[in-house]
């Protein structure tokens, strides 16, 4: 297991009038090379579960072991955990702060101390991964770039750590259709060629049953659900209890399928959809 969690627990607020039970006995192994989806309602645990995978937030209670390493030890080193685990926060365009895309993406490089050298090969392979291209941009501001594009520098700036988990808090809010489709087909890419392993947490069911093989599902600071993405999603009813949904491609196939269709209804992503009805269609005619 890269990530280990153990009976985990967290309060905000503690002995206040707005004291909250966040996270409540969470216990979760995250395997390398996993595509974890983490979905839930809004208030659910989510960000606060994530922002602990390196350190950002300690539990009240609990134990986080990443590649070994207990990070809730009182030596534990978390800059060295840090580089290991990638987060990548909602609107992280907001802390883009430095004069050019280049400086910006080796910051984080740069604290490591590493060689200028490796700086730039790290820069340049980062800029590759999220699809912009160095020569013509490096030098440019980031506050010039497009909303997509910003929030691509910023993955970036991540990427350039070389983590070996990469977490992404809704990577796709607030970009327009082609800004979603492009940040999403990049960390698709950077999965199967790079070997991370990725955490994504979304409100978007088309987004998790089109990228993710595992799905976490919280429900009031506790893990109400978890398996892979087709025995989740066939948990309609135990969803929508959640206030959580299914694809929508999921929820018309369980219709077709009601109205005496031979046809798979746990089927998750349009192509699979496509595939199941055209086989069904050719059957019924060679029958």
């Amino acid at each position: 297991m890269i990530i280990n969690i153990e009976n985990l627990n967290y309060v905000y607020n503690p002995g206040t009038p707005f004291e909250k039970k966040a996270l409540k006995n969470i216990n979760l192994n995250i395997k390398k090379g996993d595509f974890v989806g983490l979905i839930g309602h809004t208030g659910s645990g989510k960000s606060t579960l994530v922002q602990h995978l390196n350190g950002l937030i300690k539990p009240t209670s609990g134990k986080i072991i990443v590649d070994g390493i207990d990070i809730t030890s009182k030596d534990a080193n978390l800059k060295e955990i840090r580089q290991k685990v990638g987060l990548v926060f909602q609107y992280p365009e907001h802390q883009l702060f430095e004069e050019t895309i280049y400086k910006d993406i080796a910051f984080g490089p740069k604290n490591l101390g590493l060689e200028d050298d490796e700086i730039e090969k790290r820069v340049k392979k980062a800029m590759e991964l999220v699809g912009l291209d160095y020569n013509s941009l490096k030098d440019r501001s980031p506050f010039e770039l497009s909303g997509g594009q910003k929030r691509r520098v910023a993955i970036a700036g991540v990427l350039a750590m070389k983590p070996e988990v990469l977490v992404l808090d809704e990577p796709t809010a607030g970009l327009d259709p082609r800004g979603r489709d492009e940040i999403l087909g990049r960390i698709q890419r950077i999965y199967e060629e790079e070997g991370v392993t990725i955490i994504l947490v979304s409100h978007s069911m088309e987004d998790i049953a089109r990228l993710v093989n595992r799905i976490i599902v919280m429900h009031n600071g506790e893990i109400a659900m978890e398996g892979s993405t087709k025995d989740v999603f066939r948990e309609a009813e135990k969803l929508e209890q959640m206030g959580l949904g299914i694809p929508q491609i999921t929820s018309f196939m369980r219709q077709y399928k009601s109205k005496g269709n031979k046809v798979k209804d746990d089927i998750v992503t349009v192509e699979e959809a496509k595939e199941e009805i055209l086989n069904y269609l050719r059957s019924r005619k060679n029958a």
